[in-house]
C-alpha cells in the first residue's frame, strides 16, 4: 500500500510541473507585456494641412473704381462658394499702403497660409514681405506688381500692363487716321504698376505713330471724379486742339466724358477715347457713342487667385508670372455685347 501511494503521489507532481510550462493564461491572468520587437507602430495622427482649410488673407487696395468692385466681389464669392475648403480673410486698405502692410503684418500674426495683395504703389514693400518670407507665408500679387527682389514673392496674376498700353496706342491711331492729332492722358495713380506700365506701353508705342502727340498726361488717381477734374483743366489749357483722350482705366474716362459734354464738345466724336478695363458702363458709352474703343482688362481673377493659393499651401511650383488674356472691344459691337458683361 505504501509503495502505491508513493507511486501516485509522484505521478501527480509530473503532471503539474508540466501543466504549469504549457498552460495558456484564463481571462483573468493578466495578459503579458509584448516585447519592445514586436510591438505595432501607433496610427498616424492625420496632419495639420489635412485637418485645416485654406486660409487666405488679402489686402485690397480699396474701392477706387467699378473695376476694382469687381475684383473684390469675385474673390468673395468664389470663397463663399467653397467655404468649406477656404477661410477668406479681407482687408479693405482705404487707397493707403499703409493700411495694407499693417493688413498683411496682421495676416503674418495670424499664421495665414497664403497672403494676398494688390499693392496701391509699386515701391515700399520689401521690409513687410520680408517678414512674410521669414514666416514661411508665400505672397501673390494679384493685377499689380511690386518693385521687389524675386524671392519675396511667389507669382504675379494678372494682365500685361505695358501690352495694354501698346495696343491702347495702336488703336487711337486707328480712331484719328492718317492726319494723326494731339492727345491727351489720364495716368492712374502715381507710383501703381498699372499706371507705370500703361504708360509705357503707349509711349514706346507712339515711335510707330509719329502722327500722334501727347500733350498732357497727368494723374487721375484711377478715379471717376479724379478723371473730370483732370479733363477740365486739359479742356481748359487746350480746348478744340485735343483729338483724343486715353485714359489708364474707365472710371476716369467716364469722369473725362462728363466734362468733355460740359465744355460743348462731343466725346467719341469730336475727341476720341481710348481707355482700359472693361466695365459695364464704358460699353454703355460706347453703346450710345460717346466713347469709341475699351482695352479689356479682366477683373474676374478669384479662381486663378485660390487654385494657385492652393498649389502653394501644397508645396507645388506655380509660374512666377501668370498672365490673364484679355480682348478689345469697340463701340462698333458695344451694344451686342453689353448683355454679356459681367462686371
Amino acid at each position: 500500500m505504501k509503495k502505491i501511494l508513493a507511486a501516485m503521489l509522484a505521478m501527480c507532481m509530473v503532471t503539474a510541473v508540466l501543466s504549469g510550462c504549457g498552460s495558456t493564461p484564463s481571462s483573468s491572468d493578466p495578459a503579458p507585456a509584448p516585447s519592445s520587437s514586436a510591438a505595432e507602430p501607433a496610427p498616424a495622427e492625420p496632419s495639420k494641412a489635412e485637418n485645416e482649410k485654406l486660409v487666405v488673407g488679402f489686402a485690397q487696395i480699396g474701392q477706387e473704381s467699378g473695376w476694382r468692385d469687381a475684383e473684390t466681389a469675385d474673390l468673395q464669392w468664389y470663397a463663399a462658394q467653397n467655404i468649406d475648403t477656404i477661410d477668406f480673410k479681407f482687408a479693405d486698405a482705404q487707397q493707403k499702403q499703409e493700411n495694407q502692410i499693417k493688413a498683411i503684418k496682421s495676416f503674418i500674426d495670424m499664421g495665414v497660409d497664403v497672403i494676398g495683395l494688390a499693392p496701391v504703389v509699386e515701391t515700399g514693400w520689401d521690409a513687410v514681405l520680408t517678414e512674410a518670407k521669414e514666416a514661411g507665408i508665400p505672397v501673390i500679387f494679384l493685377d499689380r506688381s511690386a518693385a521687389v527682389a524675386d524671392d519675396l514673392y511667389a507669382t504675379f496674376i494678372g494682365a500685361d500692363f505695358e501690352l495694354e498700353g501698346r495696343t491702347a496706342c495702336d488703336e487711337m491711331a486707328t480712331l484719328l487716321g492718317a492726319e494723326g492729332g494731339k492727345v491727351v492722358e489720364l495716368v492712374g495713380t502715381v507710383g501703381a504698376t498699372a499706371a507705370i506700365g500703361r504708360q509705357k506701353g503707349f509711349t514706346d508705342q507712339l515711335a510707330n505713330h509719329p502722327e500722334i502727340e501727347v500733350i498732357d498726361s497727368q494723374s487721375g488717381d484711377f478715379t471717376r471724379a479724379k478723371g473730370k477734374e483732370v479733363m477740365e483743366s486739359f479742356l481748359k489749357t487746350y480746348g478744340a486742339e485735343i483729338k483724343g483722350v486715353y485714359a489708364h482705366n474707365d472710371d476716369m474716362m467716364l469722369g473725362a466724358i462728363e466734362a468733355i459734354k460740359e465744355a460743348g464738345f462731343k466725346p467719341g466724336q469730336d475727341i476720341k477715347t481710348v481707355s482700359i478695363d472693361g466695365v459695364k458702363a464704358i460699353f454703355e458709352a460706347m453703346a450710345a457713342g460717346e466713347a469709341n474703343v475699351n482695352v479689356e482688362c479682366n477683373p474676374l481673377l478669384g479662381e486663378y487667385f485660390f487654385t494657385t493659393a492652393a498649389k502653394l499651401k501644397a508645396g507645388e511650383a506655380v509660374d512666377h508670372r501668370i498672365v490673364v488674356p484679355a480682348e478689345v472691344h469697340r463701340a462698333e459691337t458695344a451694344a451686342e455685347d453689353l448683355p454679356n458683361r459681367k462686371w
